[in-house]
């Protein structure tokens, strides 16, 4: 979406700005992968990837912060929510078909994958700053905006830019390097978090700003 008033070269200057790439694993996006197994639709995924890829690239040559964010699930971190919810509407509990164990190839990364000088983190619920140090790393390295990418739109990416949002952080969301499973979900999440939390860009316009920068 275009923001006429808005100097990106300003709003993401390199040096407080991070790149969040989330949940860009095998499971989510892989056809071999738990979600690919289940038959939900990827068509979308490797395109996101490709953007993704792009803006890690730019990222890095810019000086930006360049952060991969991985869920990493164990039996002893399962939400106990979470099994409640799923118990209630019936759905099944099997082991075999939790996503991103930790130290399996589901949980490995999907096609990209950090290189030296970016972050690497782990998490366990659907926000990145849940129960994570990510908001002190940021912090610690003067990021003030965060540019959210990766897997699912609606889920991971959505729930992280709600909570970079409500701890003062400027959020903004690459709305063509990250991927739904439905056309529907990935629009009405970007409308969601453009009307509420984030400014939505497409990389192209990130990347422009950073070669201006």
């Amino acid at each position: 979406m275009n923001y006429p008033t808005l100097d990106l070269r300003e709003a993401l200057s390199p040096r407080r700005t991070a790149l969040l790439i989330i949940d860009v694993q095998n499971d989510f996006g892989h056809r071999d992968g738990v979600m690919g197994q289940a038959g939900v639709d990827l068509s979308r995924v490797d395109a996101a990837v490709d953007r993704m890829d792009d803006l890690a690239r730019g990222a890095r040559e810019a000086g930006a912060t360049v952060v991969f964010i991985g869920l990493q699930t164990t039996l002893a971190k399962d939400s106990p929510g979470a099994i409640r919810r799923r118990a209630r509407m019936g759905k099944s509990s099997e082991e075999s078909k939790r996503v991103c164990r930790e130290g399996t190839w589901g949980a490995e990364w999907y096609r990209i994958a950090p290189e030296p000088g970016d972050i690497v983190m782990a998490k366990w619920r659907y926000s990145s700053f849940q129960d994570t140090q990510l908001d002190a790393m940021l912090k610690a390295r003067g990021v003030d905006t965060i540019i959210a990418t990766g897997l699912t739109t609606e889920c991971c990416v959505e729930t992280t830019v709600r909570d970079a949002y409500h701890i003062e952080y400027n959020a903004f969301v690459a709305a063509d390097a990250c991927a739904s499973y439905g056309t529907d979900l990935q629009d009405v999440s970007i409308k969601t978090m453009r009307l509420h939390f984030a400014i939505d860009l497409e990389t192209r316009a990130i990347l422009e700003a950073w070669r201006k920068a």
